[in-house]
């Protein structure tokens, strides 16, 4: 067992039972407020641990790290140390916060130093993202799409099954929650039209998907397996691949998604570890027909991650649309990561690699608003008596995630974003 995994561990600060943050998650981010350009930090409870501040006054000193690595914009250069130093300083932080040591609780100077409510603070990008890649793994939603722009019997391209389909996003517009989105522009072809028109998107949609980022940099013509696929990723984040689902469908053939895609994405702003959710590992859908040897893996590799969309107008009368779950994904992270490496493409620390919609088999599981109103056939009722198809101007998405194995809760906070009218 991971040390800081322990479900029976305490902590002197008081975490609600509903918390994302029990002593258990420690996650990693990068904050600043009005005294602070960038520190990195965790979060416990309603508060962020500044890890700086941590260092420099000397309780990292068994873990043996520069104040320094955390005086930085970004994670990256804390990530590319390698999962024996990240889970060591986990571990460290699991210790100084446990109800059985009292020595920064005690030290009101270093603990007021060290502890800042969530609230007081404003949460920045964690990494530097080189590069971004987005699958499509979800059968569930492959099945949906399928069926609506084909028909059932042809629902999912004949590739599906063997290869984890993807395709490269643009990381320069990854958003960290908080930011707004503006509605985009682009090129249509409206059913009734014999030419394409131009303006902003009429079909705004979000998809439920999750990312995970790279820990270990691989040479070019280096292959991950399955079976080393976890040493590679660091941990997981939220992800909102914002589409224009009208635009998608006039350039998508035959390269795939480009300005339908890479005007946005919004990420939560706290990257929980993989090995904060070895907990809540859980099997995955049975591969049929078999894969190839370089894709199949053994053990439990899927995530049981509880996950939820809400839309909130300008009224502020929320309405969850969707729950679904991780455990929904036909493709693991790992055989992701293996397929995407297989032909010696070479990988970087901090790189992206988001699962695609995560849509289950009830319509309430469904992981977009085109699967949710059925290409707008079916509106959804919102709790202020409205209706939406697809995203309004001045709503907000709110994406939330958490696992909770009876034992132990942890969370991933929100990646939330309103949408403002296009430029």
């Amino acid at each position: 067992m991971i040390k800081a995994n322990n479900p029976d561990i305490t902590s002197w600060i008081s975490v609600d039972k509903h918390s994302d943050f029990p002593i258990q998650n420690l996650p990693f981010g990068i904050y600043t407020d009005a005294s602070v350009k960038h520190h990195a930090c965790s979060a416990i409870g309603n508060y962020i641990i500044d890890l700086y501040e941590l260092a420099k006054r000397g309780y990292l000193a068994d873990v043996k790290l520069d104040a320094e690595l955390f005086n930085q914009p970004v994670l990256n250069d804390f990530i590319a140390l390698g999962k024996s130093t990240t889970r060591a300083l986990r571990d460290k932080l699991s210790d100084i916060f446990n109800s059985n040591n009292q020595h920064l609780k005690n030290n009101s100077d270093d603990a007021q130093a060290v502890l800042k409510l969530q609230t007081d603070v404003k949460m920045l990008m964690p990494v530097r993202v080189g590069d971004y890649t987005d699958f499509y793994s979800s059968i569930d939603h492959a099945t949906n799409i399928g069926t609506m722009i084909r028909d059932p019997k042809n629902a999912l391209m004949p590739n599906w099954k063997h290869i984890p389909v993807g395709y490269h996003g643009r990381s320069s517009s990854i958003c960290i929650s908080g930011e707004p989105v503006y509605r985009p522009k682009g090129q249509m072809k409206p059913a009734d039209a014999e030419v394409p028109v131009y303006g902003p998107c009429k079909l705004l949609d979000f998809e439920l998907e999750t990312a995970f980022i790279i820990g270990k940099s691989t040479q070019l013509s280096e292959s991950v397996s399955t079976e080393a696929a976890d040493d590679y990723i660091f941990g997981m984040v939220l992800f909102n691949d914002w589409s224009a689902r009208d635009i998608q469908t006039w350039e998508y053939v035959p390269l795939g998604p480009f300005l339908a895609k890479n005007f946005a994405s919004t990420i939560s702003p706290w990257i929980v570890t993989l090995d904060a959710l070895e907990p809540y590992r859980t099997k995955g859908y049975v591969q049929e027909p078999k894969v190839l040897p370089y894709l199949e893996y053994t053990g439990d590799k899927n995530v049981d991650i509880k996950l939820e969309v809400a839309i909130v107008p300008e009224n502020n009368i929320e309405t969850i649309v969707c729950k679904s779950n991780y455990k929904y994904m036909y493709w693991t992270m790992e055989q992701q990561l293996a397929h995407h490496t297989v032909n010696g493409c070479n990988i970087n620390v901090g790189d992206m690699m988001a699962s695609g919609t995560i849509s289950g088999p009830q319509p309430i599981e469904y992981g977009s608003m085109m699967e949710l109103s059925w290409r707008g056939t079916k509106p959804v009722k919102m709790n202020d008596g409205t209706e939406r198809k697809f995203i309004n101007d001045n709503d907000t998405v709110i994406m939330r995630g958490y696992c909770d194995n009876g034992k132990v809760r942890i969370g991933f906070g929100e990646s939330k974003a309103k949408v403002l009218p296009a430029k």
